[in-house]
């Protein structure tokens, strides 16, 4: 079991920068593979990302691909999404979340645990 809390989301200009931060609770975080996700209005929540249990491995959409990087602190229980070259599409809430398939997870239905979510506007 593990509670999952976003923060860092805001209001950036085209081409900035934002880093998002997901504290999660309990003592078994490396025990999961942690993902984000996000979704603007009247859009499905789409695959950012995610990074493996050891942080070794990362996986990325490839509308966040060479922008988008994922990191994570397993002696802090938290994971980060750094963003940069943000556009006006980046726009949506994101989400943390985290899964404890053995296998790589990216679908939606992989990942049992989710934030609440961050907003975070790309303004031009």
């Amino acid at each position: 079991q593990v509670q999952l809390v976003e923060s860092g989301g805001g209001l950036v200009q085209a081409g900035g920068s934002l880093r998002l931060s997901c504290a999660a609770s309990g003592r078994t975080f490396s025990s999961y593979t942690m993902g984000w996700f996000r979704q603007a209005p009247g859009k499905e929540r789409e695959f950012v990302g995610r990074i493996s249990k050891t942080g070794v491995a990362t996986r990325y959409a490839d509308s966040v691909q060479g922008r988008f990087t994922i990191s994570r602190d397993n002696a802090k229980n938290r994971v980060y999404l750094q963003m940069n070259s943000l556009k006006p599409e980046d726009t949506a809430v994101y989400y943390c979340a985290a899964s404890e398939r053995a296998t790589v997870p990216l679908l939606r239905s992989d990942y049992t645990y989710w934030g609440q979510g961050t907003q975070v506007t790309v303004s031009s």
